[in-house]
């Protein structure tokens, strides 16, 4: 049985994976046991930061507890299931990984070393999302939309796995059914990823939700709508803002008998620390895991069959003539 301090090591320490480091460093119950990088300039950098020694990879491994896994998506399975199986408790970021196959041997493995495997989707440990949990009931229809302006970071990935799988985790989180159908349809247009994605899911229950993401945007935005038998739900994301219609609640809503609005805010607070104390408690504490690998798959075969049917769109589209075939067949990606 591990006691605290527990001992965490940061595998990549780019842009997001330095925060990673910052928080475990700042933790009451953790100590930074090291950082690693294929960036030996970035290592040392972030070391300098946090006081924890740069180390290779196999090091990292033997000075740890546990791992954080903040490397590019297509390495998120090679080095969880290395952790896993030199016993090491794991916190990757989303994607769990890259393939379904490769989920769900890190869930065996996981399952089978009783070891915590968390998935870092960061929205579940969010304010915004502890204000909209449970206020309306089963949704009939959620709409999301998730949109920002070109970064050259997370362009590994397209925008599904970069951006539209916070809210495809929300929106399953929210809806209690397994998906049916997915409709949907993206572009590429300033990575070799699709930058732009549209995806109608539809629920084995009859639950319908339509989600955008756009990294080529010229301003941020993030919203939801949410439409339940029992009220209704929006929310502003960027600017904290709730408004929910609902029975017997609230100021009487003109023409809607038996219905109240409440316009609502919430204070935002520190999200990734409080990944980071979830993570700690379910290794230390026995707590369970909030995130666990079973829901970052499910999200990945969200986000996968989205991908899909973009890339069926895309060959119907060619087919009739409505877009071409690139000159560089192959080489973009929608």
């Amino acid at each position: 049985m591990l006691s605290a301090p527990l001992r965490i090591g940061v595998a990549g320490v780019g842009h997001f994976g330095r925060y990673h480091a910052l928080k475990v460093a700042a933790s009451p119950r953790a100590d930074l046991a090291g950082v690693f990088d294929p960036d030996a300039n970035r290592a040392e950098a972030v070391s300098r930061e946090t006081g924890a020694p740069a180390v290779d990879w196999g090091r990292l491994l033997e000075l740890s507890d546990a791992l954080v896994i903040a490397a590019p998506a297509d390495v998120h399975h090679a080095l969880t299931a290395t952790a896993l199986r030199a016993g090491k408790h794991v916190l990757v970021e989303k994607p769990v990984a890259a393939t379904l196959a490769e989920a769900d041997e890190l869930v065996a493995l996981a399952n089978e070393r009783r070891l915590v495997l968390q998935v870092g989707h960061l929205e579940r440990f969010s304010a915004a999302f502890a204000a909209i949990e449970g206020r309306v009931g089963a949704p009939l229809y959620i709409e999301a939309t998730r949109i920002a302006p070109f970064q050259q970071r997370g362009t590994d990935v397209s925008v599904i796995l970069d951006l539209m799988i916070h809210d495809l985790d929300l929106v399953l989180s929210l809806v209690a059914s397994e998906i049916d159908s997915v409709d949907a349809v993206g572009a590429a247009v300033s990575s070799e990823h699709a930058d732009i994605a549209n995806a109608r899911i539809r629920f084995a229950n009859g639950a319908v939700a339509t989600i955008t993401a756009s990294r080529v945007s010229l301003r941020t935005e993030r919203r939801m709508r949410l439409f339940a038998h029992d009220g209704y739900l929006a929310v502003d994301f960027s600017n904290r803002r709730l408004t929910v219609i609902a029975r017997d609640q609230g100021t009487p809503v003109p023409g809607v008998t038996g219905f109240g609005m409440m316009e609502e805010s919430w204070q935002d607070h520190d999200s990734l620390a409080a990944e980071h104390a979830a993570f700690v408690a379910s290794v230390l504490d026995g707590a369970p895991v909030v995130v666990d690998a079973a829901t970052g798959r499910r999200a990945l075969a969200a986000a996968l069959m989205v991908a899909d049917s973009i890339a069926a769109a895309r060959t119907r589209m060619i087919a009739s003539g409505l877009i071409e075939e690139p000159q560089n067949s192959g080489s973009r990606s929608i």
